[in-house]
């Protein structure tokens, strides 16, 4: 960043950076710019981060942790900036499911049954639906969260019947590769398998693929996804 630019000036010109990406990797295989949506990640940055970014138009911000999460959320409150949506993106501990319930545009993050029946009666009892993603361990790491593919496949009827819960589509993290385009085949992957889902449950809803993230979101977009999450190409390297 130069001297004499701004944080909000540097975080206007990252964004509009990665925007024009986004657009070059839809129209690279003929979909549209405005199918994509971007989820501003914002774990550990400041609210005044937050703040810049909405003032350059971006408005989905993603969070990791709750407990950093809500006293983001009540400080927005308190500056009047009622035009964010935020979007838990991070695993949810059992323990605190309840916390989970609230100002969430979509959580991402629903990485087993136990979580998800959890969140269902959290929900039902706040007399309100949340909206969800899947989490899908397409890659087979063992240090990713998320359901097998295979596991989806035998439980998504379950989990479709559960009330207070929205299912809206799947969620995947690929591994950090230095080459981008090695990342290719997990994000197939999850697209065939919502595919696969859209074919044994039709009367769910299976329309959002959360997949790419700063380091590969272009091979994500040529591969479907329609939410990528991107932090650092935004805000900058994390402290974090």
């Amino acid at each position: 960043m130069m001297p004499d630019v701004t944080r909000t000036e540097e975080i206007a010109a990252r964004l509009n950076e990665v925007r024009m990406r986004m657009a070059a990797a839809a129209q690279r295989v003929g979909r549209r710019p405005s199918d994509v949506r971007l989820v501003a990640v914002s774990k550990t940055y400041p609210l005044e981060d937050i703040e810049a970014a909405l003032a350059a138009g971006q408005v989905d911000f993603g969070e990791n942790r709750l407990e950093e999460l809500w006293p983001k959320v009540k400080a927005a409150q308190e500056r009047g900036l009622g035009a964010i949506r935020w979007h838990m993106i991070g695993a949810i501990q059992s323990r605190k499911s309840r916390d989970a319930i609230g100002p969430f545009a979509l959580i991402h993050s629903v990485d087993r049954v136990k979580i998800a029946q959890r969140l269902s009666r959290d929900a039902v009892a706040a007399n309100c639906v949340l909206n969800v993603l899947l989490e899908v361990n397409v890659s087979g790491e063992a240090s990713k969260h998320g359901f097998t593919p295979g596991e989806l496949l035998v439980t998504a009827g379950d989990l479709l019947a559960l009330p207070g819960l929205h299912i809206c589509g799947l969620m995947t993290m690929a591994p950090f590769e230095v080459e981008p385009e090695r990342t290719r085949p997990v994000f197939q992957g999850l697209r065939r398998l919502r595919d696969e889902l859209t074919a044994r449950h039709p009367k769910g809803e299976w329309r959002e693929l959360s997949m790419g993230m700063t380091n590969d979101f272009e091979i994500a977009i040529e591969e479907g996804a329609t939410i990528v999450r991107i932090g650092s190409a935004i805000f900058g390297p994390r402290n974090g």
